[in-house]
């Protein structure tokens, strides 16, 4: 789920487009699961991933990229200057 990288972290993440909003919820079959409220097209799931995950981690959007699954709900997420903690910490405990 979260796997440290030499300038930040990498996490698997499952995406739920077309959410009533965006946010965490929660940890399933070992990827953080995330809903976003923007539907699946042009890109727009993925630009809402992103600026989400930016916000949250108060980093910028540069800063986070998707490495695989951009067509998919599956995603692997690169953060640089993240750490598995303030991973975690976004998590709530979860």
């Amino acid at each position: 789920m979260i796997t440290a990288t030499p300038t930040g972290v990498e996490i698997d993440v499952r995406v739920i487009p077309r959410a009533k909003k965006t946010a965490i919820d929660g940890v399933r079959d070992n990827e953080i699961l995330i809903r976003v409220a923007a539907p699946p097209v042009d890109d727009a799931a993925n630009d809402t991933l992103v600026e989400f995950l930016a916000k949250a981690l108060r980093l910028p959007r540069r800063s986070i990229r998707i490495v695989s699954g951009e067509r998919g709900r599956l995603k692997r997420i690169s953060i640089d200057g993240a750490t598995a903690d303030q991973i975690r910490s976004m998590l709530g405990g979860r």
